[in-house]
């Protein structure tokens, strides 16, 4: 069996997994899965929108918390490949601007 949170593998019958402590079993659903969904997509939000951010927690958890970190470092990528994007968007619509305003006399 393979653990939950740093994807290393334990033993079948083991109750916390030795390499990050925590533990294998499943915590009720209406209490910690919940709230891991909850801070799941605000962590991806936040990493999508600063992708500095994500990279900071890539950095920081990539040792402890290996799936935590490379989930924060995909939204890091997709931020800023994103924002790259809407940036050469921008440029090009404002480049054909001024090239239509020069070509009717505006400039």
């Amino acid at each position: 069996m393979f653990c939950n949170n740093c994807g290393k593998q334990i033993d079948d019958n083991a109750i916390v997994c030795v390499h990050c402590g925590v533990s294998t079993r499943n915590v009720s659903a209406a209490g910690g899965s919940a709230m891991d969904g909850k801070l799941g997509c605000l962590m991806g939000g936040l990493c999508f929108c600063f992708p500095i951010v994500g990279l900071i927690l890539y950095l920081v958890w990539n040792s402890t918390m290996p799936m935590k970190a490379k989930e924060a470092g995909k939204w890091a990528l997709i931020g800023f490949g994103v924002s790259i994007v809407f940036s050469i968007l921008y440029y090009a619509v404002i480049a054909g601007a001024i090239a239509s305003g020069m070509s009717t006399g505006y400039y």
